[in-house]
């Protein structure tokens, strides 16, 4: 029996497809919000003690750092959302077939894009 199989898997040299990639960042999303919301959470709590917490929260989000994770988490968040319409969307039928799923992870790049990067220009 011969084996064809490779020797030595180097990950370097695969290609994913592109609707591989937006389901992999769909899943890395999801961490992303996961850990994020205790951050989250950690500020909603400091402010609500508070006033003297309130105002130490309103002066942490003018910190470049905090608005960095603040974007990060909620970029997290609309991509995660719009990933998981598209996913709702195909469980419903629509763009099953193999050049309807590249649409639709193109779609989700695309859409996803203008949504963080519109996030990022209001938080700045």
């Amino acid at each position: 029996m011969k084996d064809n199989r490779p020797k030595n898997l180097e990950l370097q040299t695969l290609h994913f497809p592109l609707p591989a990639i937006t389901s992999i960042l769909h899943r890395i999303s999801g961490v992303i919000i996961f850990v994020g919301v205790a951050v989250l959470l950690l500020l909603l709590a400091e402010s609500l003690s508070s006033e003297q917490g309130f105002s130490n929260v309103q002066q942490w989000l003018t910190a470049p750092l905090v608005k960095f994770v603040l974007w990060a988490v909620v970029a997290g968040l609309l991509y995660h959302l719009i990933a998981g319409i598209k996913h709702l969307i195909m469980d419903m039928g629509v763009g099953e077939t193999l050049q309807g799923g590249i649409n639709g992870a193109r779609l989700v790049v695309v859409v996803s894009a203008i949504a963080i990067i519109a996030l990022g220009v209001w938080i700045w």
